[in-house]
């Protein structure tokens, strides 16, 4: 009976009619209206269920003025939602003042609205204050929990303790969060895999923080974990809320929680000796870690039995394997084999708590090979010090060498000169001993720095043979075996003595060096007499002195051959008579020769000067009219005509004419063949090769000289001899004496025979005038020139 009388209750109060809002000048129009305070009326807000399923529109309120008895009112409201978008989400009755609400709410688009009611009379007259109605949008659990990500990603190390945060998830709920609505919690639905245990993992139900609940993270064993979340509002009532889901993936990462193990414990190797760079073993490893990680890269070092450093292990970046590399070269006389002992390591430090396995230390045999090596020079290079100038016989020295094959291999060393650049020495093949070919001498090119340099060749019989390098450095002790040199040998001076100027400074050059080289000394000879009377020499320094004129002596300008004796400080010294050519010349007052006097000087006088100006003005003289002749004979050539008159011009007289043949008393030939033939089936029926003589043969025609446009005196000649070879050689010319095709215009023609006609002279005729038009006319005038003879 309670349960009954409660629904009927709530049935009651759900039918109970809208709250009646009357306007502040208003009294109070029932029980349950508002109470006045004072002038003013406290409007309590209207609240409006989202998502209402209706019917629609609903009465949400009835709105008076207590005028209305009086007067008629209209009523209206204004503001969001009725005359301002969103346009009539309510509007009102105007004569009953009831509000009404026109659609579904959305809580999460809008949550309240602020609204205002009027009362105007029928012509538009404000009757009451307007009054402010505010409705709220209560809200209803209607938006289930979303996750910002579908997916997310975290991590945590291998061997975490409980209780280590891993990471953050989240979700939001679009409902109100000051409610159960907007309420979420979190919860972890499944994880895989379920090892070790199917709850690794726990999250906090309210801030979505996961952490770990157990040990045993091993990432050797599992390396990610995918995890189920589950995001409930209504505080996580499973039975009225909304849920949704997210996949949370942890990776457990790697830590250096498994050292490196060698897969032996002994490794050998070999390697020949006198080889770098040259991997002689190979060393592996096992680590569990994660691949090509500092936590699994491998770091191999050499403890013991190397000491002198010739192996190094560098290691494989793809197999992590060590190369045991050969560094420094080895010999087989002095090490056959290296035990070396090995500690790998990582090159991150092992996890707190992890001891080093008794396999990351192991032993390395290195095997040395012998090899045939090469002879060598104990001391390369060897000097030793000759004199120069020694004779060719002279024994140098013994430049011999050894072989480091001397435990298992028994070998013969051959020498043999390998460089020697001028060819002064030569080796002993057996035994290495160097003698002189030549004379040695300093002063050579080939000798550097008093250093002459040469190379040997030792070679062994070991197979194959093996062969090295020598070299001997002589240092050769200079003698004096080069007299000196003067310098300069050309030079001038003035015609007479001058203060400032006294003589010309001349030094000489030695190719020896000291003490065989300076100080020098200068001295005139005796002879000729001539020399020492009007030069003279005097000391400067040890390798300077000063030749010049005697005083009031007066020399004619020209050059003058000066013989000077010079004289090293060798023991015994050299002497070299060498001559100076000194020019002598008039000078100006800075004693510098002047231009006539250095021509004078040149041993030319001024008549000799003289004349040979005027040879170079003739000669130039005739060079110019021998242009101006050439220029006017050019012009002549261009514009001169024949020398000859043009009538008498052979060329304008040298006619082609076509011939009949022979005279009048040749009259044995056939008529026919004057007659165009009807048909040239019998012509060109013929075998190829085979013509008439009278045919024109088919070829190009000969190119005969062209006549110049202004012809020149002296090419008649050559035009002439030139046509004729060019007539000679044409064979389309017909021969002289044969019968010629001409064009033939057919039979039938209308014309008389031009035999029939005859001459209409009368009278005779006079053709003595025959005799002057040449041989060529010959025959016709004594034809008919005869007179009465005839």
């Amino acid at each position: 009976k309670g349960k009954v009388a409660e629904r009927k209750e709530r049935k009651e109060e759900s039918q109970a009619p809208p709250p009646v809002i009357m306007f502040s000048g208003s009294g109070l129009n029932s029980s349950k209206g508002l109470r006045r305070q004072k002038r003013d009326w406290v409007i309590p807000p209207i609240n409006v269920a989202e998502n209402s399923r209706g019917p629609f529109p609903q009465m949400l309120v009835s709105i008076r003025s207590d005028q209305d008895k009086d007067i008629s009112i209209r009523y209206s409201i204004t503001g969001v939602g009725a005359d301002q978008p969103p346009n009539e989400v309510f509007n009102i009755d105007p004569v009953l003042g009831k509000m009404f609400v026109t659609k579904p709410l959305d809580r999460e688009h809008r949550s309240s609205y602020h609204l205002r009611a009027h009362a105007v009379d029928m012509n538009g007259n404000q009757v009451e204050n307007p009054i402010d109605l505010y409705i709220f949008v209560i809200d209803m659990n209607d938006n289930r929990p979303e996750f910002k990500n579908q997916v997310y990603n975290g991590s945590v190390d291998e061997g975490s303790k409980p209780g280590t945060y891993v990471m953050h998830v989240s979700a939001f709920d679009g409902d109100d969060n000051t409610t159960a609505n907007g309420m979420v919690r979190y919860r972890i639905l499944s994880q895989m895999p379920h090892t070790p245990i199917p709850n690794m993992f726990t999250i906090n139900s309210e801030t979505g923080d996961i952490v770990t609940v157990a040990p045993g993270l091993d990432r050797e064993k599992v390396s990610q974990y995918t995890i189920i979340v589950q995001a409930t509002d209504m505080e996580g009532n499973l039975n009225f809320g909304l849920s949704n889901t997210a996949t949370a993936i942890i990776t457990v990462t790697d830590i250096n929680d498994n050292p490196p193990m060698l897969t032996s414990r002994t490794f050998s190797g070999e390697v020949p000796e006198n080889r770098v760079d040259l991997v002689v073993a190979n060393l592996t490893v096992i680590d569990a870690d994660q691949p090509h990680s500092p936590n699994w890269n491998t770091i191999y070092r050499i403890i013991s039995g190397d000491p002198s450093g010739h192996f190094t292990i560098r290691t494989d970046p793809v197999t992590n394997d060590g190369m045991v590399t050969v560094v420094k070269p080895v010999d087989f006389e002095m090490n056959r084999a290296f035990m070396l002992t090995v500690v790998v390591s990582n090159q991150a430090h092992l996890a707190s708590g992890i001891q080093s396995s008794l396999e990351s230390t192991a032993g390395v045999t290195i095997s040395v090979q012998d090899v045939n090596e090469p002879p060598y020079f104990p001391t390369n290079p060897k000097h030793i010090r000759f004199e120069e100038g020694v004779p060719a016989g002279t024994s140098l020295t013994t430049f011999s060498a050894s072989d480091p094959d001397r435990l298992q291999m028994q070998q013969t060393i051959r020498y043999s000169k390998l460089n020697d650049p001028a060819d002064w020495l030569s080796i002993n093949r057996t035994n290495g001993q160097i003698v002189t070919t030549a004379m040695l001498d300093r002063e050579s090119i080939y000798v550097k720095n008093n250093i002459y340099e040469a190379t040997f060749l030792a070679t062994d019989n070991g197979s194959p043979a093996a062969s090295g390098t020598g070299t001997l450095q002589i240092y050769l002790i200079d003698i004096n075996d080069n007299p000196p040199a003067l310098i300069p040998r050309e030079s001038q001076i003035c015609e007479r003595v001058n203060k400032n100027v006294h003589g010309v400074n001349i030094t000489a050059a030695d190719a020896d060096t000291d003490p065989n080289a300076g100080p020098f000394v200068f001295e005139l000879p005796n002879f000729p007499t001539s020399i020492r009377r009007n030069w003279t020499i005097s000391r400067i320094s040890g390798d300077y002195a000063r030749l010049g004129l005697r005083y009031q002596i007066y020399l004619e300008p020209g050059v003058y051959e000066v013989p000077v004796i010079v004289s090293d400080s060798g023991n015994p010294p050299l002497s070299n008579r060498s001559v100076i050519k000194v020019k002598v010349c008039p000078c100006d007052e800075h004693g510098d020769c002047t231009t006539l006097g250095a021509v004078a000087a040149a041993g030319l006088g001024t008549g000799a000067i003289i004349s040979i100006l005027i040879c170079i003005i003739i000669l130039l003289s005739m060079v110019l009219l021998f242009v101006v002749w050439i220029k006017r004979r050019e012009k002549e050539r261009h514009t001169k005509q024949l020398l000859i008159d043009p009538e008498d011009d052979v060329r304008d007289n040298i006619l082609k004419y076509d011939e009949e043949g022979g005279g009048e008393e040749d009259q044995d030939y056939d008529l026919s063949q004057l007659q165009q033939p009807d048909s040239l089936e019998h012509i060109i029926s013929k075998p190829p090769g085979v013509r008439r003589v009278d045919e024109r043969p088919i070829i190009p025609e000969s190119q005969y000289p062209i006549r110049p446009v202004v012809p020149h005196p002296g090419d008649i000649g050559d035009f002439i001899h030139e046509g004729l070879r060019a007539a000679d050689n044409d064979p389309t010319a017909p021969p002289y004496d044969s019968l010629l095709v001409f064009d033939y215009e057919g039979s039938g023609s209308t014309a008389g025979s031009v035999s029939s006609l005859n001459s209409s002279s009368t009278g005779d005729q006079d053709y003595d005038y025959l005799n002057d038009w040449g041989p060529r006319f010959k025959k016709l005038a004594d034809m008919y020139g005869g007179g009465d003879d005839d």
